[in-house]
């Protein structure tokens, strides 16, 4: 990794870290990806309404967290560029704590919509499961979480392991500690029982 490969990097997770905080600490959307997670959510509806308004209404919520994530898993797999990969799934986790926040209002309703039926009250008031709100929202807050520490992890672990092979550092190390030459006689009157 050159020094560009490390400024790069070093932005990225910064950048990483700027989002985690907003969405995560601050509960806010990150501008910007805040309007394109919108536009993304309503084309899911869009996209599956042919389908049924169940799909529909999930749809909207699955595909913007599909969209970052399946963007994350292209540049992983097929441009093996860890980097762009890692930022999308940092994106992708900040798309499910603002879905998070949309399941734990379907009971009150408080959030102001675009238009329409709020998507998680039609769900859990059809299946009935209007009390898993909360407990859906803190599992979707929580994986959400864990996928932006792993994107951080992402963007970070190639500068990690050039740090590591730097000369003098990591495993290639050789210590030159002064020990006994040879193993001593055991003191007399120390006998094992």
């Amino acid at each position: 990794m050159d020094w560009r490969s490390h400024w790069k990097a070093g932005v990225a997770a910064l950048v990483a870290v700027v989002g985690l905080w907003i969405a995560f600490v601050n509960g806010d959307r990150i501008p910007l990806l805040g309007s394109l997670d919108l536009g993304i959510h309503g084309f899911g509806h869009l996209i599956t309404s042919p389908f049924g308004a169940i799909l529909s209404f999930f749809m909207g919520s699955g595909l913007q967290v599909l969209v970052p994530f399946g963007l994350a898993g292209y540049f992983w797999f097929w441009q093996r560029d860890h980097l762009s990969a890692g930022l999308l799934v940092v994106w992708g986790a900040t798309s499910m704590q603002d879905v998070s926040v949309y399941v734990a209002d379907a009971p009150y309703q408080d959030l102001q919509l675009i238009g329409g039926t709020h998507d998680w009250w039609y769900l859990l008031s059809h299946f009935e499961r209007m009390a898993w709100a909360n407990e859906l929202s803190r599992g979707i807050w929580v994986l959400g979480l864990g996928m932006g520490l792993a994107g951080l992890g992402m963007i970070l672990t190639p500068m990690a392991k050039a740090v590591w092979k730097w000369p003098g550092a990591g495993p290639g190390i050789r210590l030159k500690a002064r020990g006994p030459a040879r193993v001593r006689e055991p003191r007399a009157g120390l006998e094992e029982n």
